[in-house]
């Protein structure tokens, strides 16, 4: 008679020395797994910098000039008024709209279609939203008694939701009120558009240009063609990301974050590399909880940098280390300072 042939299960020990090592590595793969996730989303968001700045950059063969900046808060893109930074109110990337395949979208509003110009400022667009920070859709227009679109139709009530980007033009390193086209020292830079007379299209159309102390290359009014940028292309920021808030990168609740992306000059759309009042540092910065002073900012969701497109299309990433001078400087067409950024 053969002997009965012994089984052997594993044991209690056994078992919980696999599940140790499956943890382990578990453990050891996912930040892997999360770091090439990242890695994949920066790639997006380059990629993004790089369809606004060859759009500008077809945009200034077409036109002759680089995409206006538009006049200031409250004031929409309107297809109407064509091209012209004078007559013009939106924004530097609602300019972009027809050189990144988005004519229809800018379109929308021909023939004064009020309800059209409402629809456009309400698409939320993926190429205008970095995929580390929050999803091309709707957000809430919560500030609307501070603030509210005046050249199209809109619903008087706190539901009201527009698409906003994570991006935003370089105004240069002079930031200052006249940056907006407000002469009186009396008025701060959070007050631009909020006196009556700031609301009038006439007010706003009738504006010297930008250029009178703006630096950058997306301004009030302004009308750029390559050439005027002096310092080089190179050397020349032209749109980059911008520093937001983590706390409020959906319920609109931020003032630097409240309105739409196709507007005028504003906080939202345009950022700044140097402060001379000496009130705010404006280098890089990185997206905080709880960081609420950075609203001219450039900055990002990403941890090793925010990308800035510079004038000739290149996207590098900017350090948050980088030196301030040389931020500043990437900042200005015209200082004469020659600093190459695609070494930051």
């Amino acid at each position: 008679m053969k002997a009965a042939r012994c089984r052997r299960a594993f044991t209690l020990v056994e078992l919980l020395v696999v599940i140790t090592i499956i943890g382990i590595l578990i453990a050891l793969l996912l930040p892997a797994v999360q770091a090439a996730r990242e890695a994949a989303r920066q790639v997006q968001c380059r990629n993004n910098l790089k369809q606004l700045a060859l759009a500008a950059l077809n945009h200034e063969q077409s036109q002759g000039h680089l995409p206006a900046g538009g006049w200031g808060p409250a004031w929409a893109g309107d297809p109407d008024c064509g091209f012209d930074s004078r007559t013009q109110p939106g924004g530097f990337i609602f300019n972009c709209l027809p050189f990144m395949e988005q004519q229809a979208l800018h379109d929308l509003g021909l023939n004064n279609n009020r309800a059209g110009r409402a629809r456009t400022a309400a698409t939320p667009l993926s190429a205008l939203n970095c995929p580390s920070r929050r999803p091309a859709v709707l957000y809430p227009f919560a500030n609307m008694s501070t603030v509210k679109p005046i050249n199209y139709d809109i619903r008087a009530d706190n539901n009201y939701k527009v698409a906003r980007a994570d991006y935003a033009g370089n105004c240069g390193d002079n930031m200052l009120p006249v940056d907006w086209g407000t002469s009186p020292s009396s008025l701060s830079i959070g007050q631009v558009g909020r006196t009556t007379s700031s609301w009038t299209a006439s007010y706003w159309a009738g504006l010297a240009n930008g250029d009178r102390s703006a630096t950058g290359t997306v301004y009030l009014h302004s009308w750029l063609t390559m050439a005027q940028i002096n310092d080089g292309a190179s050397n020349t920021y032209l749109v980059g990301e911008r520093c937001l808030n983590p706390d409020h990168y959906a319920d609109g609740l931020s003032g630097c974050d409240d309105q739409e992306w196709d507007m005028g000059i504003d906080s939202d759309t345009v950022r700044w590399t140097f402060d001379r009042s000496g009130v705010y540092n404006l280098v890089p910065f990185p997206d905080t909880p709880g960081a609420d002073n950075y609203w001219y900012n450039f900055g990002s969701a990403h941890a090793n940098g925010c990308m800035i497109a510079l004038c000739d299309g290149s996207v590098p990433t900017i350090s948050y280390m980088v030196d301030a001078t040389v931020h500043r400087y990437l900042g200005s067409r015209n200082d004469g300072r020659a600093i190459d950024g695609k070494k930051f």
